[in-house]
């Protein structure tokens, strides 16, 4: 029978100085205690000898020169429960048990002394151990007591908080060290001077002839040597360490002790690294190689020579090679890892105990799946896995499960053993999830790996075995974790009754674990991120510029991604956004899920997965039929302020609870895509293509007011005709929990002109607006005109009774609010500056549909001419009692339509309106002509108007009946101006530039003129009355301007000179109704009305009369004056052969100067010899000319004379012939 050597396993080229230390529990110590104090050791591995000179004590000259103690330290390697002694011990000292400590909870074993016996108990197999401490916790006062008389090796740590725990257990264990320090310096001096013996079954099966005992001392001071080494390694001491291996390899190699050679060189590479601890260089590395490769032969030829004596040393060439593969596992050592992991798993063969071949192939998977070399990894796991279910038992189902989970990511299932950490923490759950991603690679290639078609059926296999040793061995967790992955991963290879089971056995093991469980392989469905639907008040935020009183200007919402100061300092990525949302406001995102499977999924509940600690998610359920899809929305509320994440759900399903992350499900169909997968589970179930959706980066901002809006009265949109006015009532609350404190209305839209006024100042009173209370602006709307490309037809009639066109939708105008919270900054983030919160965009579109209402079929400028008529008792009122009188006998109805026929109206312009109604109402029409009678200025000039202040002259109503038409005149009289000068044509030339620069050029007239037109036409209005409520103001600016572009001077500039006939001894008359009219007052003949009907004026009878001539221009005017009279024919009544009227005085070539805005008077006398009608006429022709009066003649020569003709006065003539 052979003498085995026994593998250890997780073995390393540094294990050499590592220090074993047996740590057993005393008593009965609780799980979770016992758990509690070995993690609390397990932080003190490495003790620096810097902390232990308080400690230690140099008793004679210490055998390590070269001590490090200013970088050196002592490691421990703690071995829970212990282990058995081996007779390989003497060979590495590093085997050895050379410390023991035990671990008691004394609530559970008060009596000390018996503490003490059991501690003593359990420290005696352990032979070599040089120190023994015994911490007892938890001690009460009376054992604390006993215990300081007692002294020994039992250490109380009385009961105090963590922090002082962990203080004590770290002096304990510097004390520890020290003594091991001292005692190793012992064994030094004792082994130097009186020598040792070491021994190991290859020597007990030695017999040495008489000619060899000089050769056996050598060996046995050659092994002294390497022993010392050992010691000096695992004091800290590599140096020291370093100098006694190369005497020992010396001594080994002259002797031909090739096994002890072997482990000299191993030494000697570990005291190397120690020495060179934190460096790695290639020089290092070749060295380490070269040597390990020698150790490895050594070895190897130690088993050859030594095979005879039937004790095996391959195990120590085997842990030598996996020494050297975990030196070097690396990527960019791949190949030569490989080999050696291949030559170690054919040493496998020679390996007796099915112990050691089970260890070996735990490190060989190890290794390969540290190496990326996953299926590899995966198939040595499944020969340790055969090797632990060829023992029928549920202890080793168990280990096999945890073999297979450590090594192979295919394998990886939770068990019962980790169940009460992932119900509790989900750091491991994080842990387990990130095994799931390949280094070096762009996306997760795990998760295609496990879908890949090459080895799947083998990976099917294996879960089905794990399956069933998991419900063998009573692990219910574990059963439920690989029936998932099962069902999860290899769907399209089982058949539907397969399915089915799996779904059972799901269920059964669920009904076996508690509840709240949670696992970190999820089952079905597939989830997978579909969209963030936003909220309007999400994308009506606005960043807040406190710079400005307007602070929304230049900030326009682009919808919530916005800058946050969350993102500050941070890389920024191009293919993220920034998402916001606001505390205590309910979002939403919506998933898609899928149930590939053939039978019926119920999700007990699924919900958003925040880790951030700042959502409150709302759960829901959902029923997926088979093979079917289905997207629904999952609701929240951010609860704090600071950055978030949504990187999955959270799904209660088939009684466990487990995490679904989105980034697995889009690089499954991303391997879908590629065709490196078995199957897309969203296309099998008949969805849309997989489509990249990016997960923005949320921020989370302080709460902000929250402003609701609906008109009052309904929601439903306004139906109004063209033009028709009305006010609406938004009622404005705030939903929010934060007041409105700043709050500013503007118009937007494609007919924002529609809104005439908004009631600002009842916002403006009711701030700040508290959370939940409201406040009801009137605003006041006027519907647009329609026209073709924003109205739609209408054949048949609607329901209001209208017909013909409509207005489109989205035609609306827009009322908007921008409002704010308080001024005050916030903290928004621990590494973030204060800032002011943003404000928020209320947008309350007015819901308007316009009906075809009134048209307008054509609009045209008419003449009339109507002389005026002279008589004795008319008087003829000078302009400043025409501007005393105005106030009287302006502003009253029916006056636009009024002419004096004693006065005439010669050149009257009239403006004729047809207007036509298409629809199912009555319409009642009225024109209103508004005056302005305060100064204002038109065009850059200030006038003086001589009307009422705002008087109005307004027709009698129009009745329209259902398609009929109705035309309304317009007089023009009073928009003529009181006098002609330069500023209605432009600045004055400057002296010395008339020649080179014309001051009136074509394109400042055309913008007078439209700039008069304009001004002229928006003081015609033409308002309509429908039914008690509907009224409204008819848009017929354009046809107005059109209708007047041609006559706009004749209607709006006066003559230059005005004539006007009076009977010289009684009244004065005057010829032109405009002459004293000012800018901007409606068309009125001003007539004191004591006329009598019966004419003056007799045959055969000296009339003396009087022709005034006023100047309306700003400049004295040079003319020749002439009089004519002519009879009802037409003829001249001055020449001829008969001539029927004698005159007395100048009637023609009168040279005559008018002032400006004067007006003189030329004296006459008429005599006629035949009763009945004449026509007087008054003309001038003016030779000196200016700009002006150019402009006015519409003649652009200088040399031109120019002719003004005055209006006809009708003279009726009584009496006999």
């Amino acid at each position: 029978m052979q003498t085995v050597t026994p593998m250890e396993p997780d073995v390393s080229i540094e294990g050499g100085c590592m220090i074993r230390v047996a740590v057993l529990p005393i008593g009965l110590v609780p799980k979770a205690r016992l758990r509690d104090y070995a993690a609390m050791l397990s932080r003190h591995q490495r003790v620096e000898l810097s902390a232990i000179s308080s400690f230690y004590t140099e008793h004679q000259k210490s055998p390590f020169t070269h001590q490090p103690w200013d970088s050196g330290s002592l490691r421990f390697r703690f071995l829970l429960g212990g282990t058995q002694t081996s007779p390989w011990d003497d060979f590495q000292s590093c085997r050895k048990i050379l410390a023991v400590i035990g671990l008691c909870h004394l609530p559970s074993l008060p009596d000390l002394d018996v503490v003490a016996d059991q501690f003593a108990s359990a420290s005696r197999p352990y032979s070599s151990s040089l120190v023994q401490r015994c911490f007892a916790f938890c001690p009460n006062d009376a054992q604390l007591e006993d215990g300081s008389k007692r002294g020994g090796s039992i250490v109380l740590f009385p009961p105090s908080d963590r922090h002082t725990q962990e203080f004590h257990l770290q002096t304990m264990m510097q004390d520890i060290a020290a003594s091991l320090l001292m005692e190793f310096e012992k064994w030094v001096l004792r082994a130097e001077s009186a020598g040792t013996i070491v021994k190991t079954p290859l020597d007990s099966q030695a017999s040495l002839i008489s000619e060899e005992v000089i050769k056996a001392k050598k060996r046995r001071l050659g092994r002294a040597q390497k022993t010392v080494g050992d010691y000096c390694l695992l004091a800290g001491s590599p140096v020291d360490a370093n100098a006694h291996y190369s005497t020992a390899i010396e001594l080994a190699r002259l002797t031909g002790d090739v096994f002890w050679h072997a482990g000299a060189v191993e030494g000697s590479v570990c005291a190397l690294l120690i020495d060179r601890m934190g460096q790695k260089d290639q020089v290092l590395e070749d060295e380490v190689k070269y040597r390990y490769y020698d150790v490895i032969q050594l070895y190897r030829r130690s088993f050859i020579q030594d095979n005879a004596q039937r004790v095996s040393t391959v195990s120590f060439e085997l842990e030598a090679t996996l020494k050297l593969a975990r030196f070097l596992c690396r990527r960019e050592l791949a190949k030569e890892v490989v080999d050696l992991l291949t030559n170690a798993a054919d040493g496998a063969k020679s390996l007796i105990d099915a112990s050691d071949r089970l260890i070996l192939y735990v490190e060989i998977a190890r290794l390969f799946g540290t190496l990326g070399y996953a299926r590899k990894a995966a198939f040595f796991s499944r020969q340790v896995a055969q090797l632990y279910l060829q023992q029928d038992n549920s202890l080793a189902a168990s280990s096999a499960l945890q073999v297979l989970a450590m090594t192979s990511k295919a394998y990886r299932v939770q068990s019962k053993g980790s169940s009460s950490v992932y119900s509790h923490s989900s750091s491991k759950v994080k842990e387990l999830q990130s095994c799931n991603s390949e280094s070096g690679r762009n996306h997760s290639q795990s998760v295609v790996a496990l879908f890949e078609s090459h080895w799947s059926t083998i990976q099917m296999v294996v879960l089905r075995e794990i399956l069933l040793s998991s419900v063998r061995a009573g692990d219910p967790l574990a059963a439920w974790s690989a029936a998932a992955r099962l069902l999860r991963s290899y769907y399209p290879l089982i058949t539907p009754a397969g399915q089915s089971g799996l779904a059972s056995a799901l269920a059964n093991s669920a009904e076996r674990i508690p509840s709240g469980t949670r696992c970190a392989d999820p089952a079905l469905p597939f989830i997978r991120l579909h969209s963030f639907p936003l909220h309007p008040s999400q994308m009506d935020i606005v960043k807040r510029n406190p710079a400005k009183e307007e602070w929304w200007m230049g900030s326009a919402p682009t919808g919530p991604f916005i800058y946050t100061p969350f993102s500050k300092g941070e890389p920024s990525d191009g293919n993220k956004q920034e998402l916001t949302w606001i505390v205590g406001e309910p979002v939403q995102v919506l998933v898609e899920l899928a149930n590939p499977c053939a039978f019926d999924l119920t999700v007990d509940s699924i919900y958003l997965s925040v880790h951030s600690g700042n959502f409150n998610a709302f759960p829901t359920s959902v029923c997926l039929a088979p093979n079917s899809a289905k997207t629904i929305s999952l609701s929240g509320v951010p609860t704090s302020v600071g950055p978030l994440t949504v990187p999955g759900c959270i799904v209660h399903c088939f009684g466990v609870i487990t995490e679904h992350l989105f980034k697995d499900v889009e690089n499954l169909l991303l391997g879908a895509t590629q065709g490196l997968v078995l199957s897309d589970p969203f296309r099998s179930c008949g969805s849309s293509k997989f489509r990249k959706i990016l997960t923005p980066n949320i921020s989370v901002l302080p709460p902000l007011p929250l402003l609701g809006s609906h008109v009052v009265g309904g929601g439903d949109a306004a139906m109004l005709y063209e033009g028709e006015i009305r006010d609406v009532s938004i009622n404005i609350a705030n939903a929010g929990t934060v007041p409105v404190e700043e709050a500013h209305i503007s118009f937007s839209g494609r007919n924002q002109d529609s809104i005439l006024s908004v009631a600002r100042e009842i916002l403006k009173s009711a701030l700040p607006l508290k959370p939940g209370a409201e406040v009801t602006i009137p605003v006041t709307i006027k519907a647009w005109q329609l026209s073709l490309l924003d109205s739609d037809n209408v054949i048949n009639r609607n329901t209001s009774g209208s017909s013909g066109r409509i207005s489109k939708e989205g035609s609306s105008p827009l009322l908007i609010i921008h409002y704010a919270g308080p001024r005050e900054a916030v903290d928004v983030g621990p590494n973030s500056e204060h800032v002011l919160p943003p404000g928020r965009r209320l947008v309350v579109p007015l819901n308007i549909c316009v009906l075809q209402g009134l048209c307008l079929v054509k609009a045209r400028l008419l003449s009339m001419e109507i002389p005026a008529r002279v008589t004795e008792t008319i008087p003829a009122p000078s302009q400043e009692e025409q501007v005393n009188d105005g106030n009287e006998s302006r502003g009253r109805t029916g006056s636009l339509v009024k002419i004096d026929p004693y006065r005439g109206s010669w050149g009257l312009r009239l403006l004729e309106l047809e207007l036509s109604n298409p629809t199912d109402v009555v319409f009642d029409v009225s024109v209103c002509v508004q005056l302005e009678g305060h100064k204002g200025s038109m065009n850059g000039r200030a006038l003086e108007l001589n009307d009422n202040e705002n008087a109005d002259f307004d027709y009698h109503r129009t009745r329209i009946d259902r398609d009929y038409s109705a035309r309304v005149l317009i007089p023009l009289e009073h928009f003529k101006l009181p006098v002609l000068d330069g500023s209605f044509f432009g600045k004055q030339p400057r002296q010395g530039e008339g020649n080179r620069s014309p001051a009136i050029t074509e394109k400042h007239m055309k913008a007078e003129l439209n700039a008069s037109i304009k001004n002229l036409t928006s003081r015609i209005k033409v308002r309509w009355h429908s039914g008690r409520n509907s009224f409204g103001e008819m848009n017929i600016k354009d046809a107005i301007q059109a209708a007047l572009q041609t006559s706009v001077m004749d209607i709006l500039l006066p003559d230059p000179l005005t004539f006007g006939f009076r009977i010289s001894a009684k009244e004065r008359f005057f010829a032109d109704i405009d002459d004293h009219s000012p800018v901007g007052n409606s068309v009125e003949t001003i007539i004191t009305s004591n006329a009598s009907p019966k004419s003056s004026i007799l045959t055969h009878r000296m009339t003396p009369m009087e022709l005034l001539v006023r100047n309306n221009t700003k400049e004295v005017i040079n003319m020749k004056l002439s009089i004519s009279c002519r009879d009802v024919a037409g003829a001249n009544c001055f020449e001829g052969n008969k001539i029927t009227v004698l005159w007395a005085g100048v009637l023609s070539a009168i040279c005559l100067e008018v002032p400006p805005l004067q007006e003189i008077a030329h004296s006459f006398s008429l005599y006629f010899l035949v009763p009945g009608e004449y026509t007087l006429l008054g003309a001038a022709v003016i030779d000196e000319t200016n700009e002006i009066l150019r402009a006015r003649a519409r003649t652009d020569s200088p040399d031109e004379p120019i002719f003004c003709s005055g209006a006809p006065f009708h003279v009726r003539v009584g009496g006999t012939t």
